[in-house]
């Protein structure tokens, strides 16, 4: 998984001859399409802002922060709505991606004064934001009886074959499986939060992704061949070996996982919410009133009804979307 999604020159993620996100493309992220989504999140930090004593110099950095069009509506939005946050504001996007990367600094081009990539400096007070980032990591697939590994057929087709557990973190979570259920561990969440922890002295991590906790994440009735999955134009890939590097491959994440790991760096949870209540709460309707009045044309305002609803209403694109805030300091 690490090799079909990050590899340098085949990797998914590093690839600059496909068109991963669009219409056309893979997949839509709500940070990527919705301004709606960026502009409520600006007001969200512009709050978290206000709550950390409206530091003279703050940090957001963006975790897999892709071609940068979630910063450039963060920015914006800052620098219009909220000049005295813009003004503090060094923004940081940490992207694994040369290929986003470089698309990124060519959108961001009239914030350059204000954005940086991937610094390895330490954070005073601010906010890691990471949007449809954990889901991406690579997981180690087990069953009770031993874990997954890729091997080649007689014809030299990837397929799945089972042997020892590669760690044995990963035998111990087996013993809690049924029968014959297949599941995922994602053990570089714990690494990442570490890394997040270790350069942010004060502030807040927040994450948003699709996910349950682990009771539920783990039910061999609800999930009995786990979670993991492809997509490619915005369909279901039915072998995740077919033509790795060719589409998106993904997990859902356990989020029961993620509150521990900042547990134990000394993170509390300050607010776990579904994605549409998460957004209501932090004014997406004030958002979406406040840019119909700005917008003339009848096909700018269903543009921007239409992305509300998919945001909010039941079975929508962020119905099974989680937003996860968790604070130090």
């Amino acid at each position: 998984m690490a090799a079909a999604l990050y590899d340098a020159e085949f990797g998914y993620y590093n690839r600059s001859d496909l068109q991963r996100w669009g219409r056309e493309a893979d997949y839509r992220t709500s940070a990527e399409r919705s301004e709606l989504f960026a502009v409520t999140f600006a007001r969200y930090f512009a709050r978290l802002y206000e709550e950390l004593g409206r530091p003279a110099c703050w940090t957001i950095v963006e975790g897999g922060a892709g071609e940068g069009r979630f910063a450039q509506r963060v920015l914006r939005s800052l620098a219009e709505e909220y000049p005295h946050v813009f003004e503090a504001t060094r923004y940081c996007l940490d992207e694994i991606s040369e290929d986003s990367e470089s698309r990124a600094r060519e959108l961001l081009a009239a914030f350059r004064e204000r954005v940086w990539y991937n610094s390895r400096e330490t954070v005073d007070k601010g906010i890691y934001f990471s949007n449809e980032l954990l889901d991406a990591f690579p997981v180690h697939r087990i069953t009770n009886s031993g874990e997954s590994y890729v091997t080649l057929d007689a014809e030299d087709r990837f397929v799945w074959t089972t042997g020892p557990f590669s760690t044995p973190q990963l035998a111990e979570h087996a013993l809690s499986l049924a029968e014959g259920q297949i599941s995922e561990v994602n053990l570089e969440v714990d690494d990442w939060f570490a890394g997040v922890a270790a350069k942010m002295e004060q502030g807040f991590v927040i994450t948003v992704d699709y996910g349950a906790e682990e009771d539920e994440l783990y039910d061999p009735v609800l999930r009995p061949d786990g979670t993991l999955r492809a997509f490619s134009r915005h369909g279901f890939v039915d072998d995740v070996l077919s033509a790795p590097g060719e589409y998106d491959i993904t997990s859902s994440v356990n989020w029961t996982q993620v509150k521990r790991a900042g547990e134990r760096l000394g993170f509390e949870v300050v607010e776990f919410a579904p994605q549409d209540k998460f957004l209501l709460s932090a004014g997406l309707l004030e958002e979406l009133q406040k840019r119909l009045t700005r917008v003339e044309s009848q096909a700018d305002k269903v543009r921007l009804t239409t992305d509300a609803k998919e945001m909010i209403l039941p079975g929508g694109m962020a119905s099974s979307f989680h937003v996860l805030v968790q604070k130090r300091g």
